[in-house]
């Protein structure tokens, strides 16, 4: 077998931005392995659970904000990551997912390890590329290169998101020890990328219809934290008397003054105050909004107009109102119309302030009087934070307590991660530790004690990082289910919902070697 085609796999991968190899051992992924392993400028990285490799390879790639590459052996191995994939995609992550595979005229042959693996991921990846299997060929291995230029570039294209790439191998597949390892100039394609920009004419009708609308109202869904936004967003926000609620996703809490507890309030207000907080404008951006309260609230009571801000992908209609998408970053639209609308209704943006300010000084009074708890545990967390580190919130209920009790506007160097695109509780500890490798600063994972059990291989390797914490508030059951609308009354509750567990998570470190400390009521 001439290995040279396959060498240029993974040097195109590094021309087109990769940097990191979650490698899942196997045999048919073999010529795979020795590629990735041997190349010089590539870091790779061994884990053996193919669920957790590909929630480790999804952490680093959310981290550094690259692409990264994750490579299986064929069968069931591949459909392992299909949960961090379908993460991926909903949160806009390139995972570069590589799949090893048997040749075509062995499928359905019932031979060893051989499914269907074409289409896999379904609707879950931006596109399925099938990579010829006679590589020796000329046009085969031009066709193979070509593939893997497509894919890293469609992976980067616009709404970022996962791609599949299934290699076929016939056997030999091994390389001989004594061959010689080269990795030539393969035929890369590169592609440019472009931010959408609005025309003259858009930019006034946006002004015009602005000022039409006095009450207005910014919400912000999950979003990564950056600086530049933050900046303009605060600057909008207070110039122009715009209120701007939040949750603990959003990573707006640097700008002072974000409305971070409307779930305290927000399911309390009498009909008076809820038709004065009813937007004229409402304006969003970002993911996934957490807040079952607000979304209930928004949809009752509707706004005459509610535009979302995202220069690509698919836009979702959360509260049911949606009457333009406006594709700019929501800096480029916050930076763009700043200077040139009008200002909004002070006493409507007051009106919000001071129901976030009550309810801030209630939560304060509780929080001082409160008994040792979960949600004590996870307010006592937050308020006695390092000034930088990276938080990630585990499903269910940790990113809830999180996201009612909110973060500091002094924490500017402190970003929160969670996996919402499925709102799964399956990689919260893998996708935390992935995202550890790729941070320099202390890495926090604070987490419930069902997704941290089921999730235990996230430290089945060598490569747990020095700079990850994690705390796990084990109530040893599924503790949302005492609090959501149903499960309560039924007598199914204990067993099916709750599902009790009697693990302790000091024997889970002590079988993977770490430091351990126990603090109980």
């Amino acid at each position: 077998m001439n290995f040279t085609p396959v060498f240029n796999i993974a040097e195109i991968c590094y021309q087109l931005g990769v940097r990191d190899v979650v490698i899942s051992p196997g045999s048919r992924n073999a010529p795979l392995i020795v590629s990735f392993n041997r190349h010089p400028k590539l870091e790779t990285y061994v884990i053996s659970d193919e669920r957790s490799a590909a929630f480790i390879a999804l952490g680093m790639a959310q981290k550094s904000k690259s692409p990264v590459a994750v490579v299986s052996t064929s069968g069931s191995a591949a459909y392992n990551y299909a949960p961090a994939v379908a993460e991926a995609y909903f949160q806009n992550i390139p995972l570069i997912v590589i799949t090893a595979d048997r040749p075509p005229e062995w499928i359905d042959q019932r031979d060893g390890q051989t499914i269907h693996q074409q289409n896999i991921y379904g609707d879950h990846v931006k596109k399925c590329f099938y990579c010829p299997v006679d590589i020796e060929n000329k046009d085969s291995a031009w066709h193979l290169e070509r593939n893997i230029s497509d894919a890293i570039n469609l992976a980067l294209d616009g709404a970022m998101g996962p791609v599949h790439l299934n290699v076929p191998f016939r056997e030999p597949f091994y390389p001989d020890n004594e061959a010689k390892t080269q990795y030539k100039t393969a035929k890369t394609i590169h592609k440019s990328f472009t931010t959408k920009q609005l025309s003259g004419a858009d930019w006034a009708y946006l002004v015009d219809e602005w000022n039409k609308h006095k009450k207005r109202l910014i919400v912000v869904g999950q979003n990564e934290m950056s600086a530049e936004l933050n900046l303009v967003l605060g600057e909008v926000k207070a110039k122009k008397h715009i209120p701007v609620i939040g949750g603990a996703l959003s990573n707006i809490h640097p700008i002072p003054e974000v409305i971070k507890s409307h779930d305290v309030f927000i399911d309390a207000i009498d009909d008076k105050n809820a038709r004065e907080l009813q937007p004229d404008l409402l304006i969003t951006f970002g993911k996934t909004v957490l807040s079952k309260g607000l979304k209930k609230y928004l949809r009752t009571h509707k706004p005459k107009a509610h535009w979302h801000v995202q220069q690509d992908g698919m836009v979702a209609d959360t509260f049911q109102s949606l009457t333009r998408i406006i594709p700019v970053t929501p800096t480029v639209f916050l930076d763009s119309i700043k200077d040139i609308v009008d200002k909004g209704n002070h006493e409507y943006s007051q009106l919000w302030l001071n129901l976030h300010k009550k309810a801030s000084e209630f939560m304060h009074e509780f929080h001082a009087s409160e008994k040792f708890n979960e949600f004590s545990t996870v307010h006592t967390i937050l308020s006695n934070l390092p000034m930088s580190c990276d938080i990630h919130l585990a499903n269910s209920m940790v990113v809830r307590y999180a996201s009612i009790i909110g973060l500091g506007h002094t924490y500017r160097q402190i970003e929160t991660f969670c996996n919402r695109g499925t709102s799964g509780i399956d990689g919260c500890t893998s996708t935390a530790l992935g995202s550890a490798l790729k941070a320099k600063k202390t890495t926090l994972l604070i987490t419930g004690d069902m997704a941290f059990f089921y999730d235990r291989n996230a430290f089945w390797h060598s490569h747990i990082p020095e700079n990850l914490r994690v705390i796990v508030l084990n109530n040893h059951g599924g503790g949302i289910f005492d609090l959501i609308e149903g499960p309560g009354n039924l007598p199914e509750k204990e067993k099916y919902f709750i599902t009790n567990q009697p693990l302790k998570a000091k024997n889970l470190a002590d079988e993977f070697g770490l430091k351990y400390y126990h603090c109980a009521s």
